[in-house]
């Protein structure tokens, strides 16, 4: 593992995140920064960070023409690719706010952001994104210019330009707008009470200094001869600060995964040694690989177990917590036969994995862990920067996500809330003083929401959550409240719980009015007196699509993929209620557990 520090860009010689590619640039122009496919050549290309700075100072020209002052805001809605840095750089580089958004987002959602955020210029990709944004042209007065990477035919906008012409053929970078650590950097929307997002503001300070306190928690483990890749969205901010400005601070290169139902060929082509990943990827190979298991001979299934136990004992021997044993002899054979398959299959070079946005689940992380993956999981929030916490390869403990990181306060408030006081916190939710003033104190702690304890080796636990919150294994946060009291709306529903924490996709119980039911079955042509019709095929797509119709107004993400609807009301009497008539949520979960696991199969 790299030990060599030396190269690593401090945090005073970089000072904004723009300084930082500047200084990447200066001391390693030669060195690979990207790589990518290009579908036109159907191959593989890369970016030095010298040709970086000079696609830059194109994208710098182009926005220098639209009369733009220091401090206005632009918003650029890609998949991951080199155009996503070289726009946000050259931003930055004239003093301008980064408004990230998700290519898959709801086009009322990105409009809504757009007019909150002020956003004066508008990056996206593609014709199909364009059509979205016609669906809402009419609210997006306040854009000035609207660029396509993509060529959009016969667009009615004079507003609207093809990068290609929008960019000059070449251009020298121009002297940068003076770094000021403090300045605001980017505008990050997550998800509100209310079911509309809120703008997180990060300064520059913030995270120029989560991504150094981060790098140094790998001890050199991270090198300029290390590649990234990267496939969460680069709107995330846990993508962001640790794939994006991490690798860029230690030199390292980092490839662009064509799409994720490709990480699996991308993985053995690009042969990564650093992933950073939201559990939902690891349970994917996970319940591949058992899936496999139990298609085959029982031998095989028992002699993989064998080197799940024998690997796990050997990770807690080595990390100072297991005793040797005799068995441990055993690994190198047991290597050979299972686990470097199974590396193999990650393109056997992985020496790092960082998982972050969810908790990973424990027999999940006992599989890699104990196959040779070092994952370490860690904690954070956008409004953090957003890492708090995560745990270190030297003294992984994967029921926790660690210590931390250096400069990083941590306290247990009322309640257990944890408490996060440090430089990574955020300046405060745009235009939103009142919900500021709620997240953080007067002595600048930030209540994170979640409840937890603190080990002796100061090893966090996340042990609850005081909001209700429901994370999904993409890290992606929805406040179930807002959506139930949405899809109430309704008048079908008496009684909605959605679920989805830990899982990729949400799904909702919902107690149908017996009055409403009647209707609804006649209109969907089942018998309203015969309990098999709630399970009905055609029942359960009519409900989608009236719940559906219930929460346009939430985040695309936020989407309900499977309903169950049932006749038995839920009560006090039956446990399900409080006796101030709240939904006991693990007591419905638990009673219909069943139900549950059957909705969520094939997600």
């Amino acid at each position: 593992m790299p030990q060599n520090t030396s190269h690593y860009i401090k945090p005073e010689d970089a000072v904004t995140l723009h300084g930082l590619f500047v200084e990447r640039a200066k001391r390693t122009p030669d060195n690979v920064a990207y790589r990518y496919f290009d579908a036109r050549r159907d191959a593989w290309l890369a970016l030095t960070w010298g040709q970086m700075l000079g696609q830059v100072a194109r994208w710098q020209a182009a926005l220098l023409r639209e009369n733009l002052a220091a401090g206005d805001h632009v918003a650029l809605m890609l998949r991951n690719c080199p155009q996503w840095v070289m726009y946000e750089q050259a931003a930055m580089s004239l003093g301008l706010v980064v408004v990230p958004l998700y290519t898959v987002d709801r086009p009322d959602n990105v409009a809504y952001i757009i007019n909150d955020a002020q956003v004066k210029v508008l990056l996206f990709e593609s014709e199909e994104q364009w059509q979205g944004l016609l669906t809402v042209r009419d609210q997006l007065g306040g854009v000035l210019r609207m660029v396509s990477l993509d060529r959009i035919a016969a667009a009615d906008e004079p507003r609207l330009q093809c990068a290609d012409e929008w960019l000059p053929a070449q251009a020298v970078l121009q002297q940068e707008h003076k770094r000021n650590r403090d300045e605001l950097a980017t505008i990050i929307y997550t998800s509100g009470t209310t079911g509309k997002p809120k703008g997180v503001m990060l300064s520059h300070h913030n995270m120029v200094y989560n991504a150094h306190a981060a790098l140094e928690t790998f001890a050199g483990g991270v090198d300029k001869s290390d590649t990234f890749l990267s496939f969460l969205p680069l709107s995330h901010t846990f993508e962001r600060t640790v794939g994006y400005y991490m690798s860029m601070m230690a030199g390292a290169t980092v490839a662009y995964a064509r799409s994720v139902p490709l990480l699996a060929d991308d993985l053995k082509i690009i042969r990564p040694t650093i992933l950073v990943s939201v559990p939902r990827i690891f349970e994917r190979i996970y319940s591949a690989i058992h899936a496999k298991l139990e298609e085959g001979a029982p031998l095989r299934h028992k002699l993989f177990t064998l080197a799940v136990d024998v690997g796990w004992d050997r990770f807690e021997y080595r990390q100072g917590r297991g005793a040797w044993t005799p068995k441990l002899l055993l690994w190198p054979m047991l290597k050979r036969l299972v686990a470097d398959k199974v590396m193999d299959r990650l393109g056997g070079r992985l020496r790092l994995s960082i998982s972050g946005g969810a908790a990973l689940q424990p027999k999940v992380s006992r599989l890699f862990i104990a196959l040779g993956l070092p994952i370490v999981q860690g904690y954070g929030l956008t409004e953090t920067s957003p890492v708090v916490s995560v745990n270190r390869a030297e003294d992984n403990r994967p029921s926790t996500i660690g210590p931390p990181l250096r400069g990083i306060e941590v306290r247990i408030g009322e309640q257990n809330a944890l408490l996060v006081r440090g430089p990574s916190n955020m300046l405060g939710y745009w235009r939103n003083p009142e919900a500021t003033a709620a997240m953080i104190d007067k002595d600048g702690w930030l209540n994170t929401g979640d409840t937890a304890s603190i080990g002796e080796r100061g090893h966090i636990t996340i042990t609850g959550r005081l909001k209700e919150i429901i994370v999904m294994s993409n890290g992606e946060k929805v406040p179930p409240a807002d959506m139930e009291n949405a899809i109430l709306r309704d008048h079908l529903f008496d009684q909605v719980m959605v679920h989805g924490e830990g899982h990729p996709a949400l799904v909702v119980l919902a107690v149908v009015n017996p009055e409403q039911w009647q209707a609804f079955a006649r209109q969907v042509g089942v018998r309203a007196d015969m309990p098999e019709s709630l399970r009905d095929t055609r029942v359960e797509k009519e409900a989608l699509r009236r719940i559906a119709e219930q929460i346009r107004e939430f985040p695309g993400y936020a989407k309900v993929r499977r309903a169950l609807l049932l006749a038995d009301p839920w009560s006090i009497e039956n446990g399900l209620l409080t006796p101030t008539l709240k939904l006991k949520r693990p007591q419905v979960a638990m009673r219909y557990a069943k139900e549950i696991e059957q909705l969520y199969r094939g997600h």
